[in-house]
């Protein structure tokens, strides 16, 4: 595997873990187990911690940060595929099919990672039903995330596409709709199929328009 990572001394607690979506509904001893076959790992912003083609190892949990995870063409132009932030996981397809990996994952920020090996994990599965079925959701709501881009590439122009992964990305904070992750207006156009340029002339448009505005660290919707 290529990687660059960092290990962390110290198992994950049980607090931490019970933050974590995909191990939603366990119990303190399924938890507890869970964390001691974990491993944490700190990657510096801008690694590429799996590559496609990569046999899988390990799934991998992420605590803080965020990745994108991407194909590149033959003359390495990227298309993101998604964005994934703290409490998501990466790599439990290919654990459960056996295939390689299909797409880049590479670091957008300093991130920590729990990294569960291959062996470990599918031990846990066959212990614990609930984090089957939290695996499941996972999966299916990938797929819905799926189908909802490729509906956007097919149906919708640049501004459409633009305002819709605003929407997707967007949290309710306060009753306000807010964006607070990070993500920079190239990986945007990566992700909707559009330049830089032109992700930068609708996201002016939108803010002139008063749907948006830019604050430090984060962009608010003004509008539904």
């Amino acid at each position: 595997m290529h990687t660059d990572q960092r290990t962390v001394g110290g198992l994950p607690s049980q607090a931490l873990l019970q933050g974590i979506p995909l191990f939603a509904g366990l119990t303190e001893a399924q938890l507890d187990h869970i964390a001691r076959m974990a491993i944490r790992r700190k990657v510096p912003r801008h690694s590429t911690i799996v590559h496609v083609g990569d046999c899988i190892d390990a799934l991998y949990v992420i605590v803080s940060g965020g990745v994108k995870v991407l194909n590149r063409d033959a003359d390495g132009r990227e298309v993101i595929l998604t964005l994934l932030g703290a409490g998501e996981c990466f790599g439990e397809m290919g654990l459960i099919d056996g295939e390689p990996r299909s797409a880049d994952v590479v670091t957008n920020e300093n991130c920590e990672l729990l990294v569960i090996a291959k062996t470990d994990f599918k031990r846990a599965l066959a212990e614990n039903v609930d984090l089957c079925l939290n695996i499941m959701k996972s999966l299916v709501l990938r797929l819905r995330e799926a189908n909802r881009k490729i509906e956007s590439l097919a149906l919708m122009d640049v501004y459409g596409r633009v305002a819709k992964l605003l929407l997707d990305f967007s949290e309710l904070d306060h009753g306000v709709r807010v964006i607070k992750r990070k993500v920079t207006k190239q990986d945007m156009a990566k992700m909707v199929g559009a330049s830089r340029e032109m992700v930068s002339r609708v996201m002016k448009d939108l803010e002139a328009s008063g749907y948006l505005r830019i604050e430090t660290g984060r962009i608010v919707l003004t509008e539904d």
